[in-house]
């Protein structure tokens, strides 16, 4: 999502619709699932994500827009489909980010899975629900790309 506000910054053209997974979108770590899912998360912890904060960050303020998506102006993004599992300490960042885009009328589609871990949909091969939230979003994909070719047309 930084890199779309970066884009739409310069002027750059934009995606018809983005997909993010399981966003990182708030590098303070101050999503309240970070202490409510620890248990509940089998692929990351808290202390996990803090330890690398400052490799992504190098010295900046993690609350910058560019850094934490959470805390940006998403005004202007294309629509965004976001989705996040019930098992996953990052699942406050997911509903955080998408209350921040629809606050910003970006158009956006918060897609949770209950039960399931962090990017779970890379488990599509044995997860029917991964198998299924991937072609939600394929679907979704579909129609925005259908419909900005319809515009440029």
């Amino acid at each position: 999502v930084a890199t779309l506000v970066n884009a739409r910054d310069h002027g750059l053209p934009l995606p018809a619709a983005a997909f993010v997974m399981s966003p990182y979108a708030d590098l303070t770590l101050a999503g309240a699932t970070m202490e409510t899912k620890r248990e509940a998360d089998p692929l990351l912890s808290p202390q996990a994500l803090h330890a690398r904060v400052t490799d992504y960050t190098s010295g900046q303020d993690a609350a910058l827009g560019l850094i934490s998506p959470i805390f940006a102006e998403l005004s202007g993004l294309p629509p965004l489909i976001i989705q996040a599992g019930t098992h996953e300490v990052l699942l406050d960042d997911a509903i955080r980010l998408a209350r921040q885009a629809a606050t910003a009328d970006v158009e956006v589609t918060l897609d949770i899975t209950p039960r399931v871990p962090h990017v779970f949909q890379a488990y599509y091969r044995i997860l029917d629900e991964a198998a299924a939230a991937l072609d939600r979003a394929g679907q979704l994909l579909s129609a925005h790309l259908a419909s900005a070719e319809r515009v440029t047309a």
